[in-house]
């Protein structure tokens, strides 16, 4: 296996700004990290995991031409917007916001005790202009438990949120000592994130805060060490 198929990023490898109220891990330039060398990944724009103290959020604030998906780790993340949308996600549950146009909205941790930490994802849609979008899925841990969950699709699927663009996401939880493993992969691009626990994806290991750029894979070997969490994104376009 050549190396530069699997390109691992170590978990303090990952910019991290901590601005009080909440932190941000960006894995790619966004706000005040500006690296030119790591602005994107084909068409994913950000993998942002923030972690947001009981009673504080984001307050409203907009956002254009651009795919946003959140995924709920922990705790409980309450959504309000332009369109008139008030809704809150919690552990495994995905919402996406196609910004098209134009939107303003909040993101909120109205816990007065539980810190709120969620994975947001930036995807640049393939075309502009579009009309502006919300919608949220909820999961059960079974529905991810030891195998590939579909949560976000450029393609229409039952019970799975249609994006726009070539992309497909997914999430999965292994109990230590299991596996999954994916054959024939397509000759795209996958982002992956260690959540939580820590697993060995075809023989490299991940701990929870690292990640991997995958490229050039036929098949992926995912197993777990201990428990684990973890998130992966498909990615048209060339890094």
């Amino acid at each position: 296996m050549k190396e530069h198929m699997l390109s691992k990023i170590l978990s303090n490898k990952i910019y991290i700004g901590d601005f009080g109220w909440h932190t941000g891990r960006f894995h790619f330039s966004f706000g005040d990290y500006n690296d030119p060398e790591n602005s994107h990944f084909g068409n994913l724009i950000a993998f942002n995991e923030f972690a947001v103290k009981p009673g504080s959020g984001f307050e409203t604030h907009p956002h254009s031409e651009m795919e946003i998906i959140s995924y709920c780790v922990e705790g409980v993340l309450t959504h309000t917007d332009s369109m008139g949308n008030t809704n809150s996600i919690a552990r495994g549950d995905m919402q996406f916001t196609c910004a098209g146009s134009g939107i303003t909205h909040s993101e909120k941790n109205n816990s007065p005790a539980r810190t709120l930490r969620f994975v947001q994802i930036w995807i640049q849609p393939k075309a502009v202009k579009l009309p502006p979008r919300y919608v949220s899925c909820h999961y059960t841990r079974e529905d991810r438990l030891n195998k590939l969950l579909l949560i976000a699709s450029g393609q229409k699927f039952d019970g799975v949120i249609q994006v726009n663009q070539e992309t497909n996401i997914f999430v999965f939880e292994i109990e230590a000592g299991k596996q999954i493993q994916v054959e024939q992969l397509p000759a795209h691009l996958f982002y992956l994130a260690c959540l939580e626990g820590s697993l060995r994806i075809n023989g490299l290991s991940l701990q929870a805060g690292d990640a991997v750029k995958i490229r050039d894979e036929t098949a992926l070997i995912m197993s777990a060490i201990e428990d684990c969490h973890s998130i992966i994104v498909e990615i048209s376009g060339s890094d």
